[in-house]
């Protein structure tokens, strides 16, 4: 890379960690309303995460892009190296990217381990409806009451 595209490179890196440091609050966001169970507001935080992560994306590739014109590999070593001589700059930020990349994806997969466990007890929450539902069925099809034999019990009787 050119000296003078090493600016370009550093408002790049800029901008990727202003993305990334709002992707992690938005997932800071869903969290908590995971946590508190606020889930009538996640659908709306969901459009706006696809956004984001799109977003974030796009200005990785950028980042990539302007790597790549004098990099063959861009290998973390090689990066470091690279950024190290060309950028100093550059390289504390990138290393800031680095390390909120990976709290970014811890919070991701804690939240995707959170919205799991909220599957599985709705389905079982609904299971126990749904077996609720059947036994305590007083009625069939046609509108008349239906007891079960076992039951020994006529509507009216104490």
């Amino acid at each position: 890379m050119k000296q003078s595209s090493s600016p370009q490179l550093l408002f790049a890196l800029t901008a990727e960690r202003t993305a990334l440091l709002k992707f992690i609050a938005l997932l800071e966001r869903e969290q908590g309303m995971l946590v508190e169970n606020l889930t009538d507001q996640l659908l709306e935080l969901s459009e706006q995460k696809s956004t984001d992560a799109l977003n974030l994306n796009e200005l990785t590739e950028a980042c990539h892009a302007l790597l790549r014109k004098n990099l063959s590999q861009l290998g973390v070593d090689a990066i470091r190296a690279w950024l190290e001589t060309h950028s100093p700059q550059g390289l504390a930020v990138w290393q800031e990217i680095l390390a909120l990349a990976e709290r970014a994806q811890r919070l991701n997969r804690t939240n995707g381990e959170l919205i799991q466990m909220k599957l599985r007890s709705n389905q079982q929450l609904l299971a126990i409806l749904s077996n609720a539902v059947n036994k305590a069925n007083l009625y069939g099809p046609d509108g008349q009451t239906s007891f079960s034999p076992e039951s020994g019990r006529s509507l009216g009787s104490g």
